[in-house]
């Protein structure tokens, strides 16, 4: 369940939600400072390594009618994709690499090898999802509209086909991205009369998405499959593999970061009059990590290190593992959770939100105070603020509360399970 006030749920008290503010500022600070020649050397090399390792694949691709050549262009083809979306387009659209004056690198002149708008992405997700990370009713990516990830989403018999909207999205990921600035919600609801400024603005959107959707099919199922000649039919179902490969892949590191157990929801309630250190706080309990070693985080552009990507979208993404080792300190300090996992356990748990909350709460045997996939505020209501432990000397917080929390649940006697009773 959602949480209405994000520094009581902490155990902080306003004077420790600003000196974590004034911390991070110290982190933030540090890193632009230090910023230089091996960061530019690094994603200039990172750019160098994509464009490899595409021409290398749409290369031996021109004889993907035999199955190695075809195999083989897709595994380099798909990795050239995910390089290019993830390491460079997605970070180098929320400006971390602008402070080099590089228009080849610069947030206002990149435009991805995706499906989506550049401009439509950079609104809805450096905007939307960054400024209200995981704020019910302004976060759209809190189920992109689609899917019920959070029990303070009223279920629906709609919500019945979560699994098979979240497969469907998986596969078609660049498009759910597409499509998502023109929030079709709100068409479905009829809030677009004809005639009204509404109505304009959204066919404007419309227009710019199918521009970009209709350039982005020509470019991979026309024109790269056209010059491979004989090889045209087996060329463009290589082209279609790799573009899969690349939306699940995606579509994996996003979730995992967002809707894995520990990764919280907030109401509106929570940004009245928020303060910079309130708005960092919210940014760590929002966020979840993903476990691994270089090549991971490289793969998934550094969004394994999702925490400090939501506390610093704007630095460069070579630098968040530094980062992360004093966001750990400052997690330690102040007895806040750090939520992390390795991709396959952060997968699984994302997955077993999808599919539980595909239910009606009645027939799930969490209630909302113990579900693995939140820590609702209520379930510590009641509880002390932030003390001091007289024996270990260390602050006892938000992380002990979950601690102790688990603890107890895993002593209760186990529900008898529910039968579920079916009207004829």
């Amino acid at each position: 369940m959602a949480i209405s006030d994000v520094k009581e749920y902490a155990h902080l008290t306003e004077a420790d939600v600003e000196a974590l503010g004034v911390e991070f500022d110290a982190i933030r600070r540090d890193i632009e400072e230090s910023r230089g020649e091996r960061d530019a050397r690094y994603i200039r090399n990172v750019i160098r390594l994509q464009r490899v390792l595409e021409i290398s694949g749409r290369g031996v691709l021109f004889a993907s009618f035999l199955p190695p050549a075809w195999l083989a262009g897709v595994a380099l083809l798909g990795t050239a994709k995910i390089i290019e979306n993830m390491e460079i387009g997605h970070n180098a659209m929320h400006g971390q690499w602008d402070w080099m004056n590089d228009p080849e690198i610069h947030s206002s002149t990149w435009e991805w090898d995706n499906a989506g708008a550049a401009k439509h992405w950079k609104h809805t997700h450096n905007y939307l999802h960054h400024k209200y990370t995981n704020v019910l009713g302004m976060d759209d990516d809190i189920g992109y509209g689609l899917l019920r990830v959070t029990r303070d989403q009223r279920w629906k018999p709609f919500n019945l086909g979560n699994p098979v909207y979240n497969l469907v999205l998986q596969l078609l990921f660049e498009y759910g991205v597409a499509i998502q600035h023109m929030e079709l919600g709100k068409l479905a609801a009829g809030r677009y009369k004809p005639g009204t400024p509404e109505r304009a603005e959204f066919e404007r959107k419309r227009g710019e998405a199918l521009t970009k959707m209709g350039k982005q099919v020509l470019k991979d199922y026309v024109i790269f499959p056209a010059l491979t000649g004989p090889a045209f039919f087996s060329t463009l179902t290589a082209n279609l593999a790799a573009n899969m490969v690349r939306n699940v892949w995606s579509n994996a590191v996003i979730f995992c970061g967002h809707f894995p157990d520990g990764a919280e929801k907030f109401t509106k309630a929570d940004i009245d009059g928020e303060t910079k250190g309130q708005w960092y706080l919210r940014q760590m309990l929002g966020s979840a990590n993903i476990s691994g070693g270089p090549i991971t985080h490289f793969m998934t552009g550094n969004l394994s290190h999702q925490i400090e990507h939501h506390l610093f979208p704007d630095l460069p993404s070579n630098r968040y593992a530094e980062i992360a080792v004093r966001v750990r300190e400052l997690a330690e300090k102040y007895d806040l959770p750090y939520t992390t996992g390795s991709l396959p356990v952060q997968y699984f748990k994302a997955w077993r939100t999808i599919l539980k909350l595909s239910l009606p709460n009645k027939y799930l045997r969490d209630t909302a105070d113990d579900a693995p996939e939140t820590a609702s505020e209520r379930k510590f209501a009641g509880s002390a603020g932030p003390v001091i432990d007289p024996v270990t000397g260390k602050r006892r917080g938000l992380r002990t509360a979950l601690a102790e929390g688990r603890k107890r649940f895993s002593r209760r006697p186990a529900p008898v399970a529910r039968e579920l009773q079916l009207t004829k």
